[in-house]
């Protein structure tokens, strides 16, 4: 098997505080011997656990990255015990990119795991942090919001696993994260994913959905910033106490939950994030782009519970994700 190219600039197993960068030989147009330097901070303070905070798995999600440069910055090694290991811009090429993928190859970070060490530029991150960072942690909060495309009510994530005691474990770091909104999650498309990379391994995982429309608002900003906090703190990393509010628990159980454009056309949201629904009422209208005088196709809840998610932009393509319905304990 051959090695993975990529190197730190820094010390990962050495107590204190320090910045770097994980440096991936990338050989281009602009720069024959160049490489892609992705920040990475590293805090310890002599024996206990590893948590590994990282953003921007995908390049256009903003409360990640915001949080853990925060913590990155405040947080000091007298603080903890154990190691934190902060990478606010996993993906960073398409960070810089304002991108969901890659630039560079076109290929979605959150969907090549467990990644290739010979493989192309993302499928070397995903490798780099499946094979080298993740046998280092105890637990994982990986940051997501709904990026250009997608909004979310906020809320922190834990999934439904085979394994009772790691779902169970997996679900009380969630709660202590302690985001408005503690939803539990079936994914519908797993394969590839560094949530499966993580949760494959052992590792209590975290993970989120903050907001979206390409942005952080002041709100979603503070729940990512607390929530690192507390998830430190819960495992006993950080020596202080959680910050705690009212989390209302969601659940999205089966493919019922999502809803899904069969048609292209002008969204006209009839429900808003946060509103409650009654199987067969109405989510939206989908409007023609190219005439009048045609009736709008409309969508129609598969189940009862609150409107977790919606398409961001006013234009949607067939296939698109229009709308998640959550339940919750009333349903």
């Amino acid at each position: 098997m051959p090695q993975n190219p990529i190197t730190p600039t820094l010390p990962l197993d050495e107590d204190g505080k320090y910045h770097g960068f994980l440096r991936l030989p990338h050989s281009r147009n602009e720069s024959a011997w160049g490489a892609v330097m992705i920040p990475i901070c590293v805090i310890r303070n002599g024996e206990g656990p590893t948590a590994l905070l990282t953003g921007a798995n995908h390049g256009d999600e903003y409360e990640g990255p915001i949080a853990l440069q925060s913590l990155a910055w405040e947080l000091q090694p007298h603080e903890i015990s154990g190691r934190v290991i902060i990478v606010p811009y996993m993906n960073y090429p398409a960070f810089r990119a304002s991108t969901r993928v890659s630039p560079i190859d076109n290929v979605n970070l959150n969907r090549a795991f467990p990644g290739k060490p010979d493989g192309t530029a993302t499928e070397k991150i995903a490798n780099y942090f499946n094979d080298v960072l993740l046998p280092m942690a105890d637990v994982v909060v990986d940051y997501h919001s709904g990026g250009k495309t997608l909004d979310f009510l906020p809320f922190a994530c834990a999934h439904h696993l085979d394994d009772p005691d790691q779902q169970e474990a997996c679900v009380a770091a969630t709660k202590a994260f302690n985001a408005p909104y503690t939803l539990m999650l079936r994914e519908i498309d797993n394969v590839g994913m560094y949530d499966t990379a993580v949760e494959s391994q052992g590792k209590i995982f975290v993970t989120t959905e903050l907001g979206g429309g390409g942005t952080a608002t002041a709100r979603s900003a503070r729940i990512g910033r607390r929530g690192a906090r507390n998830v430190l703190a819960h495992m006993g990393i950080l020596n202080a106490e959680p910050e705690v509010e009212r989390s209302r628990v969601l659940d999205m159980p089966d493919q019922d939950c999502y809803h899904f454009a069969t048609t292209e056309g002008l969204v006209e949201p009839l429900v808003d994030l946060g509103d409650r629904l009654v199987r067969g009422e109405p989510i939206a209208r989908i409007w023609p782009l190219d005439r009048t005088g045609v009736v709008p196709l409309e969508y129609f809840a598969q189940r009862s519970g609150i409107l977790a998610a919606r398409h961001f932009p006013g234009l949607i393509q067939t296939g698109d994700c229009l709308a998640v319905v959550a339940t919750t304990d009333d349903d």
